[in-house]
């Protein structure tokens, strides 16, 4: 009965309501419009975040529903062919990288940013060249640059300290020199702790773009650009046989490292490495594997590999596309970027964001977020056949690891690189990118 009566007088008050009352009356009323967006996503640890975006738009959209389908990488690029291809998509805030998005431009399959959109992602204010150019074409803003990959140096505090050192090295001279005051040996003289884990072997195309990375800092790239579209190997050269060199000697001559020994995160994590370039990924993997583990992290001498991802949306008509786009703005508010450097690890594109509530708590992220000054950031060029070239490089330079005779001859080493940028070329020649 005590049910009965409280639904009765609930029934009550909601008769007494001014809509109760205007359709009682035989009102028009006209709800508010509803939107509805999905946004793609090939990282299922961004799902939080993207939840926590649609959140934060209450306010301005109550009436927001945001359909948030995060799966795998492979499979969201698979997603995306064929929904941007057959248009049935419905309107979708889509998370790409600038290079992958580059052949959907190409064939007019997403439309350009609104005006308000492109004033925000052209302003230096927001975003670096870097990130704006990696989120346009010709000109022409499409994406609103989100999160990136990026790379550090990752070191162990309690090795560089039993070795007399007291901070990163800074040059790549340096990083020779620590790996061999950091090197653990048996009686026989056998590396047991590498002292720089290099990338030596597995992964395909991942070996080239760590060789990038080291090439990079003496100031080469594996392709670079030549005007009007065109591209060459630049690697060829003396920037390319300082890196090599770098490698084989570290691996035959002074035997800091070898190509058997366990490497990257998971050697570090387990002391048996004292330093390795990666990105910011793993200090998560680091805090759930290895929470103990001391370390530090630092930023390359001139600058690192950055592989931008951005936010299109796949319309620009209707409430649900103007809403789109907002969400695609409103992930990059501050509160919410820095909600996604501390909750996901991710690092966010926008400049002029104080990330230091993060970066006091979690010291590791500083080298990421905290670049210094005049610090230079590359990118895969977002052309078709960059995972050949990477993947046919990384085949070459896997042999080259593995040949002691090169260690000791230069001319030799440059006979290598002469051979693999002849490869190089011929892969950009067959598909009409040669520079003359």
């Amino acid at each position: 009965m005590r049910a009965q009566r409280t639904s009765r007088s609930i029934m009550a008050k909601i008769a007494a309501t001014p809509l109760a009352l205007a359709v009682a009356a035989g009102l028009s009323m006209t709800p508010a419009t509803a939107q509805t967006i999905t946004v793609w996503s090939g990282y299922p640890e961004m799902a939080p975040f993207y939840e926590h975006v649609a959140e934060s738009m209450k306010d301005e959209y109550p009436d927001l529903e945001v359909k948030v389908e995060a799966i795998a990488l492979r499979e969201h690029e698979k997603r995306i062919a064929l929904g941007l291809t057959s248009g049935s998509a419905g309107v979708t805030v889509i998370e790409l990288s600038g290079s992958t998005a580059s052949r959907y431009l190409e064939n007019d399959l997403l439309p350009a940013a609104p005006e308000n959109v492109a004033s925000f992602v052209r302003d230096p204010a927001n975003f670096d060249a870097f990130f704006s150019e990696t989120a346009s074409r010709e000109g022409t803003v499409y994406g609103v640059p989100l999160f990136r990959g990026q790379g550090a140096l990752f070191y162990n505090v309690d090795m560089f300290k039993a070795a007399g050192l007291t901070e990163a090295p800074k040059t790549m001279e340096e990083y020779t020199q620590y790996a061999e005051k950091l090197t653990q040996r048996d009686a026989n003289g056998n590396p047991t702790v590498s002292g720089w884990s290099l990338r030596l072997s597995g992964g395909g195309q991942g070996i080239a773009e760590k060789f990038w990375i080291n090439l990079f800092q003496y100031g080469g790239s594996v392709i670079e650009p030549a005007g009007d579209g065109k591209w060459r190997a630049n690697y060829a050269n003396e920037a390319g046989g300082k890196t090599l060199k770098q490698y084989l000697e570290n691996v035959h001559v002074l035997k800091t490292v070898t190509p058997e020994m366990p490497a990257d995160a998971e050697a570090f994590e387990r002391g048996q490495t004292a330093m390795f370039i990666r990105e910011s990924w793993v200090i998560g993997d680091i805090a759930a594997k290895a929470p103990d583990l001391n370390y530090a992290t630092a930023p390359l001498p001139r600058g690192s590999i950055a592989l931008p991802t951005n936010l299109y949306v796949n319309s620009t008509g209707g409430e649900d596309a103007e809403a789109a786009w907002a969400f695609a703005l409103a992930a990059n508010e501050p509160e919410n970027l820095i909600w996604l450097l501390d909750n996901v690890g991710w690092l966010p594109n926008r400049a002029g964001v104080d990330y230091s509530v993060v970066t006091k708590r979690v010291p590791a992220f500083a080298a990421f977020v905290d670049y210094p000054e005049g610090y230079e950031f590359f990118t895969l060029p977002a052309i078709g056949p960059i995972e050949e070239v990477l993947t046919r490089l990384a085949g070459q330079l896997t042999n080259a690891y593995g040949n002691a005779d090169l260690a000791k001859d230069d001319a030799a080493i440059d006979a290598f690189l002469a051979s693999a940028a002849e490869e190089t070329n011929n892969i950009l020649s067959r598909e009409g990118l040669l520079a003359e």
